[in-house]
């Protein structure tokens, strides 16, 4: 009796991991193949299906096991030189990836930042800048969560102010091709490179507010001067690492919260792991935890200065609006 169960155990892990890796298999394949490798791939996943649903026939766990497994060898070998494209016809506010050189007197020199005019979601005058900034001279630092849909999930971006009033605001996204739309699927199977744009704040935050009509929200960090000035720096460089060594953005691991988590954690700072990182709608709710957001204020507090409502027409130059959207926080 005991035997049997465990067989049957058995068949039913074997069969679910293989079920699994032929549905990944045939994601993963379809993103990437086309023409005749694409059919050749697809008819032989097919025959490892109905191959698998005659060995769970014959209840033969161990040979189920051993195609599993095989399967994900096969999928991960093939998997680890799939290339990351250098170029591509991009999305007009993806065509440029931020990258920056340090000069002789401190300063750093930020190329392609990102300072678009939304009149619409199509709609945008494009305009791509160089702004020279001095990271020994960052005073803030503050998350921006943006949510469209479920509240759970959000978009995360970090954004640095200076002492003379401009703020440059970080955000890793998906990186698509002109008229491609984004899957959640498509995350997992390396369909979207991934890219770290810098922005104006008028430009990245306006257009999720007043356009987008997202419930955007802005949190600012309680951090040491050097913490401010090292995180800086490892945005300059991750920004730097993906113009030389392109990656793959990932639902999962490389998304818009993660990465500036892996940053962070990177500096040398503790920070522990938490489902909150992954469920980013909640990450304030861990920043607030770890004492880094406004530790003199109750969570109602934080959410009802956090929240920033439609803006309407922009003032004049990026300074007014980064210095209008924080007036909730004045003081604190």
């Amino acid at each position: 009796m005991i035997a049997a169960t465990f067989r049957l155990f058995m068949v039913l892990v074997g069969a679910l991991a293989a079920g699994v890796t032929l549905f990944w298999f045939w994601l993963a394949v379809g993103v990437h193949l086309d023409g005749w490798t694409l059919r050749v791939a697809q008819l032989t996943i097919g025959a490892a299906g109905f191959a698998a649903l005659a060995f769970v026939a014959g209840l033969r766990w161990q040979r189920l096991v051993a195609l599993s497994i095989a399967g994900i060898l096969l999928g991960q070998l093939w998997w680890a030189f799939v290339p990351v494209p250098h170029e591509a016809d991009w999305a007009p506010e993806l065509a440029h990836g931020v990258t920056a050189t340090e000069n002789a007197d401190g300063t750093i020199t930020l190329e392609n930042v990102r300072n678009f005019s939304w009149t619409s979601e199509e709609d945008f005058v494009p305009r791509w800048e160089a702004r020279t900034v001095d990271p020994r001279k960052v005073v803030s630092v503050d998350v921006f969560t943006s949510v469209w849909g479920n509240p759970l999930i959000a978009h995360t971006m970090l954004s640095f102010g200076f002492e003379d009033g401009q703020h440059v605001a970080f955000s890793s996204e998906i990186r698509r091709r002109e008229g491609q739309v984004y899957s959640t699927l498509g995350g997992f199977v390396r369909e979207f490179p991934l890219i770290l744009i810098a922005a104006d704040e008028r430009d990245v935050i306006h257009v999720r507010t007043d356009v987008r009509r997202e419930t955007v929200s802005l949190y600012p960090l309680t951090l040491e001067p050097a913490q401010k000035e090292a995180l800086f720096r490892g945005f300059v460089d991750f920004g730097n690492g993906l113009a030389e060594q392109p990656q793959w953005y990932n639902t999962l691991t490389e998304n818009c919260t993660t990465v500036p988590f892996r940053i962070v954690r990177h500096l040398g700072d503790r920070i522990p792991l938490d489902w909150r990182i992954i469920l980013s709608g909640k990450l304030w709710e861990y920043l607030h935890d770890r004492g880094v957001l406004a530790p003199g204020l109750t969570p109602a507090e934080i959410q009802e200065r956090a929240r920033l409502p439609v803006f309407g027409p922009l003032p004049a130059t990026g300074v007014e609006y980064s210095a209008a959207i924080r007036k909730p926080w004045d003081g604190q």
